[in-house]
């Protein structure tokens, strides 16, 4: 069987890699086709020579010992490991590692039968054990990495869970601070704009609590509903929050007036955070005692809300990277780089879009952009 191995293995490699591209949903690239199917043939054909030669122990240090090595992989198992590792990299399932193997087979055992070359009985238990081991290799492989990977993307996915609830209870809390402050000087009075401002920040802490908790009963099968609200008490509250951030970092937040018969519809509360994190953003990265402005309008059918800063302009090729979760960009680094992510992410998921416009030398200007509705 190696004379014949060694005869035609061109022939077998391109049988192989007609039946693995012939397979539906089978991406094969050639390094696999290089490192997986090729190398297995040229151990095969070493270990066929070695015990035809009478010397098994040799064969068995090429492609192991019946039922595989647990103590130390073979030549083939090394080979088949990196093949089911690239495999699990270009996407392919574990029975689809199995085929590949299955394959080659098929392509010795067809040829075999057109060239009437017949092989002995030990030839074929040896032609199996070298198949067996390099499936259980490979397959122990593929099935080792995906665990790992399956294991980080979960972690990772839990990570900026927890991180986007960190962040906007941090959001929540800083807006509390700024309030007490001022209530504590006792320049403004407790039943005023600021007072309603503590109100609404405890209301908010509580809803991110509430919405995790949603979270839960969604995965179990429960559905949240959305509301349709007015668009001018929308933009009052985020001013009435914002301005707080702004007199803290000194800067003028200007609001023109908004009509007052447009409404928006979708998750208040999230929908409010999400417009709040663009003006800390905002406040967060203009020059001192710059204007910050917050201007809702409408176009057609749409309702687009700006937030205009004076940061300076952004670096070149960082306006979709800075939507990015955990990226920073600018000189501060006090938060977490979740603020941009969080907000396009709730504003998509309520049927809208948020983009930034690069205005160089001056700053920049983020846009909301949602269904339009009547009250």
């Amino acid at each position: 069987m190696h004379s014949f191995l060694t005869n035609n293995r061109d022939e077998l490699i391109a049988r192989c890699r007609e039946k693995v591209a012939q397979r539906p949903y089978r991406p094969a690239t050639p390094q696999q086709l290089a490192n997986g199917i090729p190398m297995f043939l040229d151990q095969l054909t070493r270990t066929l020579a070695a015990e035809e030669q009478g010397d098994l122990a040799e064969g068995e240090r090429i492609s192991g010992p019946a039922g595989g090595d647990i103590a130390a992989l073979s030549q083939i198992g090394l080979t088949a490991t990196a093949h089911g590792y690239d495999l699990l990299e270009s996407g392919c399932t574990v029975d689809q590692v199995v085929h590949v193997y299955g394959d080659l087979c098929q392509s010795i055992t067809d040829l075999a039968v057109e060239r009437d070359a017949p092989f002995s009985v030990d030839q074929f238990r040896t032609l199996n054990r070298c198949l067996d081991n390099a499936i259980a290799d490979a397959v122990s492989e593929f099935s080792a990495h995906r665990d790992v990977r399956l294991s980080r993307q979960h972690l990772d996915s839990e990570n900026e869970r927890v991180g986007v609830l960190v962040h906007e209870l941090r959001n929540a809390l800083q807006t509390l601070t700024l309030a007490f402050a001022a209530l504590e000087s006792g320049k403004v009075p407790v039943g005023g704009s600021t007072g309603a401002v503590m109100k609404r920040g405890l209301a908010t802490m509580s809803a991110l609590l509430d919405r995790s908790l949603a979270e839960v009963r969604v995965l179990a099968g429960h559905k949240d509903t959305a509301h349709v609200f007015s668009l001018a008490d929308f933009v009052a509250d985020a001013k009435s929050i914002g301005s707080l951030g702004a007199s803290a970092r000194g800067c003028a937040l200007t609001v023109p007036a908004v009509d007052a018969g447009v409404a928006i519809a979708g998750h208040r509360d999230r929908l409010l955070a999400a417009l709040v994190n663009l003006l800390q953003n905002a406040f967060k990265f203009s020059h001192a005692h710059a204007e910050v402005t917050l201007h809702a309008y409408t176009v057609g059918d749409r309702v687009l809300i700006d937030v205009k800063d004076h940061c300076g302009g952004l670096p070149a090729g960082f306006s979709e990277k800075m939507f990015r979760p955990f990226t920073q960009g600018g000189f501060d680094r006090s938060g977490l780089g979740l603020g941009l992510a969080i907000a396009r992410r709730t504003i998509e998921a309520e049927a809208g879009s948020l983009t930034v416009k690069d205005l160089p030398g001056t700053g920049c200007i983020f846009t909301i952009n949602l269904p339009s509705h009547r009250l």
